[in-house]
């Protein structure tokens, strides 16, 4: 449906603050229009904060004409309403203006063409410009009377003509270009005319900031159709009161000085009474929150229409971050994976450091540096030059070997992030995305692959340093955990029973069974001392248990480590991760969508101060409706 911008009152313009004598119904009055100056405020704060999308922009210049509406109608402020006629060709507008003001003023009959000139009727000194009306746009008719002490009455153009749709002076033209000034809209129909779909459209249009009062004219000689016309309107209006009129009656009755009797009577007494005082400027407040709930309705159906597709960006956004995230943790993850023994050494050499001098740190220390001690006792072997060369040669290639393990140790995640996204992957990202931003009106710009590009290095960059210093963590808290004093007295006591044992049996046999027992009768004869057969013998077993004590220690902590990797895996396949890539896209869909949050509350500001504004009982009005349109007029 249409929707007409017509004039509203700046309700909040000039007024003082209240004083203690301020009567409680007058400073209820001004904090109303506090309240209205201050939802004018704040609607014009909304729309300045607009982002930079396709149907903000739309929406920031529909509340701009709005608000410039508001603020080219200050000169209305003292003016009186403006009661118009709307209705379609012969339903008797032109015969209820000629009743209403006592006289013919207007041509009418109900079997003329249509009204074509706009007849404004009011008081010696009121001036079409006091309405914000053009001069030249309407036939001045000035009538001291009664009626119009604190109202204008403007009988305007038929909406339902026939003529040609391009030119620009046409009836419908006239009517549109009036009805924003309008206050009260008498809307007239016939027996023959209350379903006309034309007509409907305009009362549509027009009804949105404008009171109402439905009258069915040619009372004299057709049947009463309000019911059904009450039922036809109960959908989009407030019908108020449905007025049963004889134009042609009612105006014999005032030549004839008859009072006014049925319901062209109960007009009279709304237009006269009930329009009167200050009901005309609650009349005008609640048009002009008719005004700006149709306006800010109008504002959320571009918005609504247009955000599903900003939420599938939002989701493929979320979807592409995902997806290279996975990619980078299950590359880490195959770095670490390849490195995984220089990470497991240098996580045995701190707890090994923690330990302290005990038998089972000299036995992890003498592990860390087998090689070491492998190639000192090769040494030794050494007799010619050759051999030495040798010798060298290999030493070299360990110590090259030792270094390279320890330097892909550390360097590996920061390869891993470094390396992880190529350009092909990183340019589907974008081609996805950039078809999604462009579906939601929000450019391209954003998504070049060379903007994506920047953003995945000085992400990379982040997370090699981030990276790095999880795993020296990890390490650093693996380390205590398995250097605590439960773990240690564990293999301490295990390794050190091994070596008791040991000394004990050498110990027997050398000092007591060998020598002191004989000496002192406890034996028959003296034993043999221990051979070599029980050196060997005994090596190999503490060598066989310290090779299982060194087992059990590693594998706990490869356990350890692979467990603490897993739980550092699933932070890096987070989307979290990765949410410096399409910053600037995912930013804009944030704003948007806290935009539209405001604009929530801002309705519901609007329907707050409409249940509490409300004009004279018997007008209608228009129904808040979801999904109106606009029309700049």
């Amino acid at each position: 449906m249409p929707l007409a911008f017509r004039g509203l009152e700046p309700f909040g313009a000039g007024f003082a603050p209240a004083l203690p004598t301020v009567p409680p119904a007058e400073l209820a009055h001004l904090e109303m229009l506090a309240e209205v100056q201050a939802l004018v405020e704040e609607v014009r704060a909304w729309a300045a904060d607009a982002p930079d999308w396709s149907p903000a922009r739309q929406c920031r210049a529909l509340v701009k004409l709005w608000a410039t509406r508001v603020d080219t109608l200050r000169v209305r402020l003292e003016a009186p309403l403006v009661v118009a006629t709307l209705g379609g060709t012969g339903t008797g507008k032109s015969s209820l203006v000629n009743a209403l003001v006592g006289g013919v003023v207007t041509p009418a009959g109900r079997e003329r063409p249509t009204t074509r000139e706009p007849v404004l009727i009011c008081r010696p000194e009121v001036n079409p410009q006091l309405l914000g009306i053009d001069p030249a746009s309407v036939q001045l008719v000035q009538r001291d009377i009664p009626l119009l002490r604190d109202l204008v009455v403007l009988d305007c153009p038929d909406p339902d003509t026939t003529e040609d749709a391009q030119a620009r002076d046409t009836n419908l033209a006239r009517l549109r270009h009036l009805l924003p000034h309008c206050d009260v809209l008498l809307v007239t129909t016939t027996q023959q005319k209350y379903r006309s779909a034309c007509v409907a459209e305009e009362l549509a249009g027009a009804a949105v900031g404008a009171r109402l009062v439905f009258v069915q004219t040619h009372a004299d000689v057709e049947d009463d159709i309000r019911p059904d016309w009450r039922r036809l309107l109960e959908n989009e209006y407030r019908a108020g009161e449905l007025l049963f009129v004889d134009s042609l009656s009612a105006l014999r009755d005032v030549e004839a000085g008859v009072e006014p009797r049925g319901d062209f009577g109960r007009l009279v007494d709304l237009l006269t009474r009930e329009l009167a005082g200050a009901a005309a400027g609650r009349i005008r407040r609640a048009n002009f929150l008719d005004l700006a709930d149709a306006a800010l309705a109008a504002c959320r159906q571009r918005i609504d229409e247009a955000l599903p597709k900003v939420a599938l960006l939002d989701a493929a956004i979320q979807e592409q971050r995902a997806r290279l995230a996975a990619q980078l943790a299950r590359q880490i993850r195959e770095e670490l994976g390849h490195s995984r023994r220089s990470w497991e050494n240098r996580l045995l050499g701190e707890v090994a450091g923690r330990w302290g001098f005990s038998p089972f740190a000299c036995l992890l220390r003498a592990y860390q540096g087998l090689g070491g001690i492998l190639s000192g006792a090769a040494l030794l072997r050494v007799r010619t030059p050759a051999q030495l060369a040798l010798w060298g040669m290999l030493e070299g290639g360990r110590k090259w070997h030792q270094r390279s393990r320890r330097r892909v140790a550390t360097e590996s995640p920061a390869r891993a992030v470094r390396f992880s996204w190529e350009a092909t992957e990183l340019r589907t990202a974008a081609i996805i995305v950039d078809g999604y931003a462009s579906d939601a009106a929000l450019g391209r710009v954003e998504t070049q692959i060379d903007a994506l590009g920047r953003e995945a290095g000085s992400l990379g960059n982040q997370l090699i340093d981030q990276i790095g210093g999880q795993l020296q963590r990890l390490i650093a808290r693996l380390a205590d955990r398995h250097s605590g004093w439960l773990v240690r007295y564990r293999y301490e006591l295990l390794l050190g029973l091994m070596l008791v044992l040991l000394a004990y049996r050498f110990g027997r046999n050398f000092f007591y069974d060998s020598w002191l027992a004989p000496q002192l009768g406890l034996a028959p004869q003296a034993e043999p001392l221990l051979g070599v057969d029980f050196f060997l013998g005994a090596g190999l077993c503490l060598l066989l248990w310290c090779g299982l004590l060194l087992w059990f220690f590693a594998a706990r902590l490869r356990r350890g480590l692979a467990s603490g990797l897993a739980v550092l895996e699933e932070q890096w396949a987070n989307p979290a991760v990765t949410a410096e890539l399409f910053s600037t896209l995912d930013q804009r869909c944030r704003q948007i969508h806290t935009w539209r949050h405001r604009l929530e509350r801002l309705e519901a500001r609007v329907e707050s101060l409409r249940r509490r504004v409300t004009g004279p009982e018997g007008l209608g009005h228009r129904m808040a409706t979801p999904e109106p349109s606009a029309r700049v007029d």
